[in-house]
């Protein structure tokens, strides 16, 4: 049994073990993958790991001993579900590994966007306190999220985290979602999309990428927004038309904006949220804490162990 593992590093930087993985069977190990190294790697595996290594039709096609494909990650459009089921090819996923840790980088988010942390300390370090004639001064101003409004786009097992921590801290919650009635939660209200940008102080999408809501976040829908608004992306990047959100961001439509993902990871350095005001990016990190991380790696060996008892779990179903 080989076991082909085609981009470890995103996951596994060095501080897991594979040998979890390694005592299944033959495993390969390989920090990163292109399109044509993946298709010599994965000419004769019977088992294929990805976390973000595309497996198109021609790829699944031309490993003609492949049996499983497990996604090391919950989102799974990175491999071409027909042409696997096609070949009758189980695949894999890892949900909601993420859920604490996405969370908790949503609200890092929001609190230095309302307090403006690293702003204030780099003025301390640059010695601007030591000069002050005061004992406070003020830089940009903090809000408090007591009583403001959160929006929350998706109310999955995220959502609701996300919801939860909201409401410990005072505010007021509000999520628009395609089944509200899976997700009542005390302290929530429902309400439509297109309410839920209008009526929000801070906008969090925590919902998938599909055909449906490709871009939807554009300028028509940001114009709605409250020009105090902070606009909070953890889930996907495809979700924003990124040329709108930085129109929106440069002519202050809205106040803010934080991000964990873009379109294309990574940029292309033209990418215009770059260099646009008032705006966070990280290198799609919500996921990446160690707990997480190790979360995940139990799963992915769960899973192949399941699939190998011919009692698969965390099966995708197109």
């Amino acid at each position: 049994m080989k076991i082909v593992v085609l981009d470890a590093f995103a996951m596994n930087p060095g501080d897991l073990s594979w040998d979890g993985l390694r005592a299944i069977g033959e495993t390969e190990i390989y920090e990163r993958s292109t399109l044509e190294e993946t298709k010599n790697r994965i000419a004769d595996a019977e088992i294929v790991l990805t976390n973000k290594s595309i497996l198109n039709a021609e790829l699944i096609s031309a490993a003609k001993k492949l049996k499983y494909i497990g996604v090391m990650a919950t989102g799974y459009n990175i491999v071409d579900i027909t042409a696997a089921h096609t070949r009758n090819i189980i695949v894999t996923n890892v949900p909601s590994y993420g859920t604490a840790s996405v969370a908790q980088l949503t609200f890092a988010f929001i609190l230095e966007l309302a307090n403006h942390t690293s702003l204030y300390a780099k003025s301390v370090s640059n010695g601007d306190w030591v000069k002050s004639k005061d004992f406070s001064y003020h830089l940009k101003p903090i809000m408090e999220l007591q009583e403001k409004t959160l929006g929350i786009i998706g109310f999955g097992q995220i959502g609701q985290a996300v919801a939860k921590i909201a409401i410990a801290f005072g505010m007021k919650v509000i999520a628009s979602h395609k089944h509200p009635e899976r997700g009542q939660m005390e302290g929530v209200k429902f309400v439509d999309e297109k309410t839920c940008f209008k009526e929000a102080d801070i906008i969090s999408l925590h919902c998938p990428l599909n055909e449906n809501n490709q871009q939807f976040v554009n300028k028509e829908l940001l114009g709605t927004m409250k020009p105090t608004s902070f606009l909070i992306n953890t889930s996907r990047g495809g979700l924003i038309n990124e040329p709108d959100l930085a129109d929106a961001l440069n002519d202050s439509t809205i106040a803010a904006a934080a991000l964990d993902v873009l379109s294309t990871e990574p940029p292309k350095a033209g990418n215009p949220l770059l260099h646009a005001k008032n705006c966070i990016i990280n290198p799609h990190v919500a996921w990446a804490t160690f707990e997480s991380r190790s979360r995940l790696m139990n799963v992915v060996v769960n899973n192949v162990k399941s699939f190998l008892a011919a009692n698969p779990k965390n099966v995708v179903v197109k």
